[in-house]
């Protein structure tokens, strides 16, 4: 009866008020972002979004390790990826200002892709070696110019909840510039939007975003790079609940 209910409530109320407060947000960023401070555009209104959808939809959210930041450091963040609602956890509470790196494919959904492109989030583009020297060039100006980068390694999104492999692109971007990579642990997310089951409807569970000790750079080249995408697998793996522990092989990956 409950689930009943709360299927009523996200198809009556909930979604309307979730697309309502999308649109809102996209042309807040584009206006924002071509009228002033690209920085602040760029990050408070999705922030204000993603906390109103989570709170819109009544799921618990805890956050841990927030003391593990300095307030002046720029961090390449690496996550893990289990579902749609990463988004909204790690920009509603992550805590800090940054600019995503997210699938080029994305730049085509209505509005929303017009909107991260304002904000200037990257749009990691692997179609020719040229798309892919530009879209790491944005992201090492990105990271000079004192802002994080949050990037999800694993590049897709899981089908089992588990891990899969991770990308190098990430640990050698924080190498290049030696900035500390800071691994999140989400829990959660999987159970809220599985990707494989009921599209449309949203499950009620509770988010957990675990935000780990950064990772210090160790030197500089593929020792370094190796250190910090291991220690990275590691940590975030290691904060997953027991259900989701181990390495699952992602066919998307």
């Amino acid at each position: 009866m409950i689930k009943l209910l709360y299927r009523i409530y996200q198809l009556f109320i909930a979604a309307p008020l979730c697309l309502l407060a999308t649109l809102i947000t996209a042309v807040a960023v584009i206006v924002g972002c071509s009228l002033g401070d690209g920085h602040f555009w760029g990050y408070y209104p999705g922030r204000l979004w993603s906390r109103f959808i989570i709170r819109v939809l009544f799921l618990p959210v805890t956050v841990e390790g927030r003391e593990h930041l300095e307030k002046d450091q720029s961090y390449v963040f690496v996550s893990n990826h289990q579902g749609a609602f990463d988004i909204f956890l790690i920009y509603g509470f992550l805590g800090r200002n940054f600019k995503w790196m997210m699938k080029h494919q994305l730049r085509n959904m209505p509005l929303v892709g017009k909107a991260c492109e304002a904000a200037h989030h990257i749009f990691v583009d692997k179609r020719g070696a040229s798309r892919i020297r530009q879209t790491y060039e944005q992201a090492r100006q990105t990271l000079r110019d004192g802002m994080s980068l949050v990037v999800f390694p694993e590049g897709a999104r899981t089908f089992t909840g588990h891990m899969g492999q991770f990308r190098r692109g990430a640990f050698m971007l924080a190498d290049e510039l030696q900035l500390p990579v800071c691994p999140l642990t989400i829990n959660g997310s999987f159970n809220v939007k599985p990707r494989t089951k009921d599209r449309y409807w949203v499950f009620w569970h509770p988010l957990r975003l675990t935000i780990h000790a950064p990772i210090h750079p160790v030197g500089h080249g593929a020792e370094n790079i190796k250190h910090a995408e291991e220690e990275s697998y590691r940590v975030i793996m290691q904060d997953l609940v027991s259900e989701y522990q181990g390495y699952v092989e992602n066919p998307d990956q």
